[in-house]
């Protein structure tokens, strides 16, 4: 007859093997739609770089931020730039690669942040990957449907850099 203590235990690792059979997750399904399918249009012009930016440097200058603010064309190439007095000069290579990832991206810099982060605090998160930068603060610039580049801001800390790029963002999308 089995001792009463290999018996519990018995038990105990039959229960443990359950558990970990119940807890196993099946893979998540494959989603059919690509994620940020968006297609590309025309470049962005000169002409609309240098309205986003303005509209940028009139948030920054509202709450006394200095930023470097950047606008790509569709590959990530610099169309037009702004530092402002001040400026840390690290803030201006980061503008750059914000808004390059979010052009070559196709989505705002936050989300790249965020899945190499796994949401650690706005100010913490930033990430160097080759000449694009996972750091919030960045978006694409959205045309009829068609990414035509970015806007990018560096200077503060990202929540700060994000208002500032939605502000260039919205006055050339609205």
């Amino acid at each position: 007859m089995a001792k009463p203590c290999a018996l519990w235990f018995a038990g105990i690792a039959a229960m443990a093997l359950c558990a970990s059979e119940a807890m196993a997750q099946a893979p998540a399904p494959v989603p059919e739609a690509m994620p940020y399918d968006i297609p590309y249009g025309a470049p962005i012009d000169l002409d609309t770089a240098q309205k986003a930016i303005q509209a940028a440097q009139a948030e920054a200058k509202k709450h006394n931020w200095k930023m470097a603010i950047s606008v790509v064309d569709t590959h990530g190439e610099l169309v037009a730039h702004a530092t402002m007095d001040n400026t840390l000069y690290v803030s201006i290579g980061f503008a750059q690669a914000k808004a390059r990832a979010a052009a070559r991206l196709k989505r705002p810099s936050k989300v790249l942040a965020d899945g190499i982060n796994a949401g650690s605090p706005a100010g913490l998160s930033v990430a160097i990957i080759g000449n694009v930068a996972a750091s919030e603060g960045a978006f694409p610039i959205l045309v009829d449907g068609k990414v035509i580049g970015a806007i990018g801001a560096s200077g503060g800390m990202g929540v700060q850099d994000a208002v500032v790029a939605k502000a260039g963002l919205d006055a050339v999308t609205h």
